[in-house]
């Protein structure tokens, strides 16, 4: 896997581990340009995540967020700086 943080990219790997019913990955580091975590091109440092998942039945939110984190864990090592979690 790549661990270059994209939409994209960050779209693919939920899907293969969350295997979501539906999903929704934006890019929002254009709006935080300047702001601490920023890499000065516009993208890749902050995203917004609205996902929902048979995987998620029966957990906590702190539980569907871990697996949304987990998942994404080689991005937020590669330099997301942010990144903001929707569940049902």
């Amino acid at each position: 896997m790549s661990a270059t943080p994209t939409a994209e990219a960050l779209r693919a790997q939920l899907e293969q581990v969350l295997q979501p019913s539906s999903l929704e990955v934006l890019d929002e580091s254009q709006a935080h340009a300047g702001h601490s975590g920023s890499n000065g091109l516009g993208y890749g440092t902050h995203f917004r995540v609205r996902i929902d998942s048979p995987l998620f039945a029966g957990r906590s939110r702190v539980a569907r967020h871990r697996l949304v984190y987990d998942a994404l864990r080689d991005f937020l090592d590669a330099g997301v700086h942010a990144l903001a979690i929707e569940t049902p």
